[in-house]
């Protein structure tokens, strides 16, 4: 078998089998096959779509390229999530307490931050002492203990998918269905857990950037988590504003937490309702979707998640006295009030651009091995439909960059759109996908 007919055949058109899927993953992990031809086959995937067998088979052959983790010796009902990644999405550090305050068992695998969107780790991070490199048997006993870790991926996980992913950023073929499909996947299914939602960002300060390709994404998913045997769904949400009111690293660990004490942003606090709600369904602790937003309510209400989350903060060596102390956090030198122009209603929220702002306030990283700065980021006074009037404070930056700041003001008021009418095209929730396709959710 050659590399060489691979790549040929793939320009004309043809389905590639399991054994040269398997051929080019293993050569290239192995460094026996050059980044020249791979660059060459992923152009002509992205030119001759893969089909299901292809993404499959794919998935697999990145899954068995590194370790496996095995969830088996948890006893219990083990659950993941995964978001396609958007400006403000802290959903994990409520989420993760609210399942685990029901009885549901996860380990989730984070990552950091790149561009305008926000990673987990980084996040966590901003907590003082907060340790994210755990073993698996340290894993093993936090899950025992309080029901959910979140870590770093400390394990050789799908290591075909770095080399895949770091080439496909520098060749112009990241934004392809197939190969974003088998990546997110490949990933969770190596992550050991039986039941599985998926929140798939769209809008302008997501990945996919319009509701048919989000279906699409969510669809092919979900069909290759049922052909590993996986409880999958796939809910496709909003990301034409950002998610909450914060942006940044420290200040959204602090409104994940206010969300658990009851006093979150209403979007995001249903956000992570409406997705426990379906893990309680899919598992069987909930009856029906409803039943599971009541339970989910009842969590929040009891602080039984907030607890979770507190014993979360100790068991990973963080000082969890930040739970009612948000002055433990660093600090920033500046605040800032960017004031609205004009009177109306803010009719759309440019949520990349936003996201942006925060990158140039210090949240973010341009490249990996930028440093970041855990107090910088943005507030977000004022959501989609609010009535403004001019003067008042559209959002507020904290930083410590003073020469920026600027700049950032620039970029928020670009984010803005006042108009004089509501827009009554917004929704959080589009809709779910089930094994039997797309169904708009109609109760927002």
């Amino acid at each position: 078998m050659r590399m060489y007919d691979i790549i040929n055949n793939k320009k004309e058109g043809k389905v590639l089998t399991k054994e040269e899927i398997n051929f080019f993953v293993n050569g290239y992990v192995n460094n026996e096959i050059p980044d020249y031809q791979v660059s060459a086959l992923l152009m002509a995937i992205y030119f001759n779509e893969l089909n299901l067998d292809e993404i499959v088979y794919l998935t697999e052959a990145m899954i068995n390229s590194g370790d496996i983790i095995d969830l088996s010796n948890i006893d219990g009902i083990t659950i993941d999530k995964h978001s396609t990644g958007g400006v403000g999405d802290k959903t994990s550090l409520s989420l993760l307490p609210m399942l685990a305050a029901c009885g549901l068992k996860g380990s989730k695998m984070s990552g950091r931050g790149l561009g305008h969107t926000g990673g987990t780790l980084d996040k966590l991070e901003s907590i003082d002492g907060f340790n994210i490199n755990i073993s698996m048997n340290q894993a093993n006993d936090i899950i025992r203990e309080n029901n959910f870790i979140i870590c770093g991926q400390t394990l050789n996980l799908v290591p075909a998918d770095k080399k895949l992913y770091a080439l496909r950023d520098v060749t112009a073929t990241v934004d392809n269905i197939g190969l974003i499909a088998s990546s997110i996947m490949s990933k969770k299914i190596a992550s050991g857990a039986k039941n599985i939602v998926l929140d798939v960002k769209v809008g302008s300060g997501a990945f996919m950037k319009d509701l048919d390709s989000a279906i699409k994404l969510s669809e092919t998913m979900v069909k290759i988590g049922e052909r590993f045997g996986k409880n999958i769904r796939a809910i496709i949400t909003n990301m034409d504003e950002p998610l909450g009111k914060a942006v940044g690293n420290s200040i959204e660990v602090i409104e994940a937490i206010e969300t658990l004490k009851g006093s979150g942003p209403k979007d995001f606090e249903d956000l992570c309702i409406f997705l426990c709600a379906n893990l309680l369904e899919m598992t069987g602790i909930a009856t029906s979707i409803e039943n599971g937003v009541q339970i989910s309510k009842e969590i929040i209400d009891s602080k039984k998640a907030l607890k979770r989350f507190e014993r979360f903060v100790e068991l990973q060596h963080g000082n969890s006295k930040i739970v009612n102390d948000y002055g433990l956090f660093k600090q920033a030198k500046y605040k800032v009030d960017v004031q609205s122009v004009s009177d109306g209603y803010v009719f759309g929220i440019n949520a990349e651009m936003i996201g942006k702002a925060s990158l140039i306030a210090g949240a973010g990283r341009e490249k990996k091995e930028d440093s970041i700065d855990y107090s910088a980021g943005i507030i977000i006074n004022k959501k989609v439909n609010d009535k403004v009037k001019k003067g008042d404070i559209l959002a507020t930056i904290y930083t410590d960059n003073e020469s920026k700041i600027k700049e950032i003001e620039t970029e928020i008021h670009s984010a803005f759109n006042i108009s004089s009418d509501k827009n009554e095209n917004i929704k959080l929730i589009y809709g779910i996908v089930t094994k039997n396709g797309f169904i708009p959710y109609k109760n927002n």
